[in-house]
């Protein structure tokens, strides 16, 4: 148990850094962004730049908030691929977005184990609260809310992922509570929503509180 808690924090905080790599290169304009671009290029061996592919898509995005055509060609022609090889990429992963979306991206999954833990209640908090359908975003451009495939979290479903930070073990008042604090310009701390021991819950699990 403590070893896969140790692993799964050496994961997250490398994820982390990772993201705060990119995230910063993006605010710092084209010149951070190329830096980081040839530190990305240097971790492949000569000769294989297309290995870059998705770290440098993904810088990309950060720097516009989504994938415009344009982006796509100038990566292609950074890592000197034909632009369909990065189309293909940018096409068949889903973290990957090919239309502008808000300030917060909501991505609320409700697969099986999400689905079994109640995710309907979830995803018709948010769109009561938003005045949204999947698939649209808010008229001031805060909020798109996008119904997604399993994100990983099973564990302490029900979860919706916001731009990078995942929110757990949520109920629709605490979705209604996250919502209210984006709005105020405040992003409330990530992770589960009630106490964990690493993943086992304590005292009970959702599901657990669904029978009682």
């Amino acid at each position: 148990m403590f070893l896969s808690s140790t692993l799964r924090s050496a994961v997250s905080y490398a994820a982390r850094q990772v993201r705060s790599l990119h995230q910063t290169s993006a605010r710092a304009g084209a010149g951070g962004i190329f830096v980081r671009v040839e530190a990305i290029i240097n971790n492949y061996p000569e000769g294989h730049k297309a290995a870059a592919t998705i770290p440098v898509l993904d810088l990309a995005q950060r720097q516009h908030g989504w994938l415009p055509i344009s982006a796509m060609n100038k990566v292609a022609e950074i890592l000197g691929v034909a632009p369909m090889r990065v189309y293909e990429v940018a096409t068949f992963y889903t973290m990957f977005l090919r239309k502008p979306v808000g300030k917060y991206h909501i991505q609320i999954c409700t697969t099986t184990p999400c689905m079994l833990c109640d995710s309907d209640s979830i995803l018709e908090a948010i769109q009561n609260k938003l005045g949204i359908k999947v698939g649209e975003t808010t008229a001031d451009k805060l909020f798109t809310l996008t119904e997604v495939e399993c994100l990983g979290a099973c564990v302490n479903a029900p979860m919706v992922q916001i731009n990078d930070n995942y929110y757990e073990d949520l109920k629709p008042s605490d979705m209604e509570q996250i919502i209210d604090e984006l709005k105020a310009g405040r992003v409330p701390p990530p992770g589960p929503r009630i106490m964990l021991d690493s993943c086992e819950v304590k005292p009970t699990s959702r599901i657990q509180e669904q029978e009682a």
